[in-house]
C-alpha cells in the first residue's frame, strides 16, 4: 500500500537516526555514555507527584475536558505565572491554550496559519520539528541563518524584500535549542517590528525560559509594545518541572492566532487528561526549579571546564539545557560523531541535524541519565581526553 507523498518530502527525525547509531554500538559492545536527547533525567518533584494522585482520585477529571480552551484551573495558573515572572497580563479567555507539550502548538500552528506555498522562515540551526511540519504543509521554507558571529540571533534585515512579503509565520526560539544562545528585549521587539511590518504571524518557543544561568533571565516577546497583533508564545512544563512525559504546556498571546490554533486543534485532540493540569497548575503556582537547575549548572561547569582542559574549547551557555560546540578542523559533523563512538564511547548530536547552518557543529546535552553529581560528565570528559582526539 502505498504511503502519502507528503512524507517523502521529510527527513528521518533526527532522533531516530542517533537512536539506531546508539543501539548498533551498544550492540557491539560499547558501553556509551549518552550526551543526546535533552531529556531531563531528574524525578519529577514530590509535590507535582502529590498534587497529580489527589486530583486523579477526582472522578470529574476522568472525563473528556470540554472547556473552551483548557481546564480553567490551570488557565488561571498561566494568567498568574505571565504576571508574575514577566509583569504581563493575559486574558484567559482569548489570548491562553492548553498544548499537550509545546511540541504539540509548534507542530501544529502552521497547519493553522499556512498555505501551500506559503513562506515560512525557520531558524537554521534549530528545532526539526517546525521545519518537517512546515514542509507537510507545503510551505516554501526559507532558513534564517544563526551564525556564531550574530551571537545566533537572525538577521532580519537580510531576509529579502520579496520573501519577507510572502513570509505567514516565522519561528523563534530562545533559550535555543541547539544552541544555547540567549536574546534581550531589544531584539524581540525587533522581531516583533518586523513581524508587524510584513503582517506575519511570530511563534516564540520558550520552552526552556526557566532553565536559566549566571544571573540571566530569559524576557517574553510579550512584553514587547505591538507583540499581542503578532505573537503566539509556546511554553512547556517539561524542562522547567522534569515533566517531558506528562505532555503538558500552554500558549499565550494574539487572540487571533490562538483561536486559529485552537480551532485546529480541537478536530485533532482532546486535551489532556484533566488531573495532569491540575498537577501543573499546582507546579506553576507553587514550585521551583532551583534545585534541578543547580544540578544542571554544576554538570555544565565540569563539562566545559574539563573540555577545555581537553584542548576543546566549548562556549558556556547562559541558557538551554545544551552546550554547541565546533568540530575539530578536517570533520564533518556526523564524521566528528562517529569519531567520538568508536574511539571514545560517548555519544552526542550532530549539528547538521537541525540544518545546514548546524554543519561543523556538535550539541551535548546536560540531560545524563545515572549522573551523580558530574560522575558520568567526568567519565565523559576522561574518555575524550583519552582518546587523542585533540
Amino acid at each position: 500500500m502505498e504511503r502519502a507523498k507528503r512524507l517523502e518530502t521529510i527527513p528521518p527525525y533526527l532522533f531516530g537516526e542517533i537512536s539506531r547509531m546508539k543501539a548498533k554500538a551498544i550492540a557491539e559492545g560499547k558501553k556509551l555514555i549518552d550526551l543526546g536527547i535533552g531529556d531531563p533525567d531528574l524525578p519529577t518533584p514530590e509535590p507535582i507527584i502529590n498534587a497529580l494522585c489527589e486530583a486523579a482520585r477526582d472522578p470529574i477529571t476522568h472525563r473528556y475536558d470540554e472547556t473552551e480552551a483548557g481546564w480553567p484551573e490551570y488557565l488561571q495558573a498561566v494568567k498568574r505565572y505571565y504576571k508574575r515572572r514577566f509583569d504581563v497580563d493575559i486574558d484567559i479567555a482569548s489570548e491562553a491554550l492548553l498544548l499537550i507539550g509545546s511540541k504539540d502548538g509548534l507542530a501544529h500552528i502552521v497547519w493553522a496559519m499556512v498555505d501551500p506555498g506559503d513562506v515560512v522562515l525557520c531558524p537554521d540551526p534549530g528545532y526539526t520539528v517546525v521545519k518537517v511540519n512546515s514542509m507537510m504543509a507545503g510551505a516554501e521554507i526559507y532558513g534564517m541563518p544563526l551564525l556564531e558571529e550574530n551571537g545566533f540571533l537572525p538577521d532580519f534585515d537580510a531576509i529579502p524584500e520579496d520573501t519577507a512579503r510572502r513570509a505567514k509565520l516565522m519561528y523563534l526560539n530562545y533559550p535555543n535549542n541547539p544552541t544555547g544562545a540567549v536574546c534581550d528585549l531589544d531584539f524581540y521587539q525587533k522581531a516583533v517590528d518586523f513581524a508587524r511590518k510584513y503582517d506575519i504571524a511570530v511563534v516564540s518557543d520558550i520552552a526552556y525560559a526557566e532553565v536559566t544561568y549566571d544571573g540571566y533571565k530569559a524576557p517574553s516577546m510579550l512584553q514587547c509594545e505591538g507583540a499581542k497583533d503578532v505573537v503566539i508564545e509556546l511554553h512547556s512544563l517539561s524542562k522547567t518541572y522534569n515533566m517531558t512525559g506528562w505532555r503538558i504546556g500552554f500558549a499565550a498571546g494574539a487572540p487571533n492566532i490562538i483561536a486559529a490554533l485552537n480551532k485546529m486543534k480541537s478536530n485533532m485532540d482532546s486535551r489532556q487528561f484533566p488531573a495532569i493540569d491540575i498537577a501543573a497548575a499546582y507546579a506553576l503556582d507553587n514550585v521551583t526549579n532551583e534545585e534541578t537547575l543547580a544540578v544542571y549548572k554544576e554538570r555544565r561547569d565540569i563539562l566545559v571546564k574539563g573540555l577545555r582542559e581537553a584542548g576543546w574549547n566549548v562556549p558556556c551557555p547562559k541558557g538551554s539545557l545544551y552546550v554547541w560546540a565546533k568540530v575539530p578542523g578536517g570533520y564533518t559533523s556526523a564524521e566528528f560523531v562517529k569519531k567520538l563512538i568508536s574511539d571514545a564511547g560517548v555519544l552526542v548530536i550532530p549539528g547538521n541535524g537541525y540544518g545546514p547552518h548546524g554543519e561543523g557543529y556538535v550539541r551535548m546535552s546536560l540531560t545524563v541519565a545515572g549522573d551523580v553529581h558530574g560522575s558520568l560528565i567526568k567519565e565523559f570528559i576522561s574518555r575524550i581526553k583519552a582518546s587523542g582526539i585533540f
